[in-house]
């Protein structure tokens, strides 16, 4: 039995039950031409397979099977709770805990030059063996730049304020210390500065 367990604006995610598997199905875009449309999403699908089979070498991420068709990526599904849902309910000695390998994780990530584009709390599952799984490498991309992997930072900063913000701060706090595993962590945290007061700027 198949079901649709999410639907954004590039894709559905499907859960294969019987398999116990996960299908991303790029949806196609009636206002782009066949030809085109096709061409996109090919390269969408391949370039965000290579990034979760990438990513899943360095940290917990669902490894994708081989591409049977060009627009879908089938993956095992990861059982567990989205930590947008429930990491508020954890006792904040755990979600401290959480927030440090989370930190450690993103760390490894951008070593690799990985950056995943939309690092919130709806993209990571926590199982029963107490790993985060990160999920949605849609936006990802290869990048070397500091501000990059600084603009991914803001993004889970800003996400914990928006989503958790009865302990935004101590939480981000336990992130950057699981973070500084990364051999350009004090770059990457004085950047994250610069990228928060442009950010400020353009609001006033």
């Amino acid at each position: 039995m198949q079901k649709i367990i999410g639907q954004g604006a590039e894709a559905k995610i499907i859960l294969d039950e019987k398999n116990n598997l996960v299908i991303k199905n790029r949806v196609p875009k009636s206002y782009r031409l066949k030809e085109l449309d096709e061409k996109i999403r090919k390269r969408r699908t391949k370039s965000e397979k290579k990034l979760l089979e990438k990513a899943s070498k360095i940290i917990d991420v669902p490894n994708p099977f081989p591409l049977e068709e060009f627009d879908k990526i089938n993956m095992p599904f990861i059982q567990g709770k989205k930590l947008s849902v429930y990491l508020d309910e954890f006792p904040l000695k755990k979600q401290k805990i959480i927030m440090k390998i989370i930190g450690n994780s993103v760390a490894k990530l951008h070593d690799a030059d990985i950056i995943h584009g939309d690092l919130t709390t709806s993209n990571m599952i926590l199982t029963e063996e107490e790993k985060v799984f990160f999920i949605d490498f849609g936006l990802g991309y290869i990048s070397k730049k500091i501000e990059d992997k600084a603009v991914d930072l803001h993004l889970l900063k800003h996400a914990l304020e928006a989503k958790h913000f009865r302990e935004w701060k101590t939480l981000f706090e336990e992130f950057k210390k699981g973070y500084k595993k990364n051999k350009e962590a004090e770059k990457i945290l004085e950047k994250l500065i610069a990228v928060e007061k442009r950010g400020r700027y353009k609001e006033h």
